[in-house]
């Protein structure tokens, strides 16, 4: 029994079109009710198409994808799903944008080795560049630290109103919450300014 092909497709947000990864799958040949689709970021798989699709998919079936970052953003994630996909359900996978990422049955075992050695190196490459991105902000944090600059939140300016309510609550006539609830700030920034000022005094 010849197995069903299907299409996954992905976009980051509601917003973002998926209609050229629709022409694709259908000028594949995938009928409408096999392309499965998440409008959700790719760091992860927690996708609820991409679960439903691992649950369809049987042995010679075949996954077809536009381009391999609409399967996911993680490569190391992505490395593991593929030999799920192509190893434990013995599904095969297409990459339209990349046609050596092909693992359709017919081809010979050097087609699979290919594929596999390409995606190990996409991995790599993805991984290199991310470590080099959280190089190049660690340097660029420490360099703004030189410069002067500040990072966290601002501090939240005290209101006119908190001596008032700050000789209120040392006297006991007023709780921590109560005075926050009528400046509007959480009764913890309260009770630390309290603590600062007792202390500085």
């Amino acid at each position: 029994m010849e197995g069903k092909t299907y299409g996954y497709i992905r976009v980051s947000s509601k917003e973002q079109n998926e209609d050229r990864q629709v022409i694709a799958m259908t000028n594949f040949g995938i009928k409408k009710r096999n392309i499965i689709s998440d409008k959700q970021s790719g760091k992860d798989f927690e996708r609820p198409g991409y679960k439903k699709l691992i649950c369809n998919l049987r042995e010679g079936d075949i996954l077809v994808i536009k381009s391999i970052d609409r399967l996911g953003r993680n490569y190391s994630e992505i490395l593991e799903q593929w030999r799920y996909i192509t190893r434990d359900i013995k599904a095969a996978v297409v990459v339209l944008d990349m046609p050596l990422l092909d693992t359709r049955k017919g081809k010979d075992l050097t087609g699979v080795l290919i594929a596999d050695i390409v995606l190990q190196l996409l991995s790599y490459v993805a991984e290199t560049e991310r470590q080099m991105i959280r190089q190049r902000q660690a340097e660029g944090i420490e360099a703004a630290k030189i410069r002067g600059v500040k990072f966290g939140r601002k501090p939240i300016p005290i209101p006119p109103q908190f001596p008032r309510l700050k000789r209120a609550y040392l006297k006991g006539n007023i709780s921590t919450r109560d005075a926050a609830a009528i400046l509007g700030v959480s009764h913890v920034t309260f009770k630390n300014w309290v603590d600062k000022q007792e202390k500085n005094a």
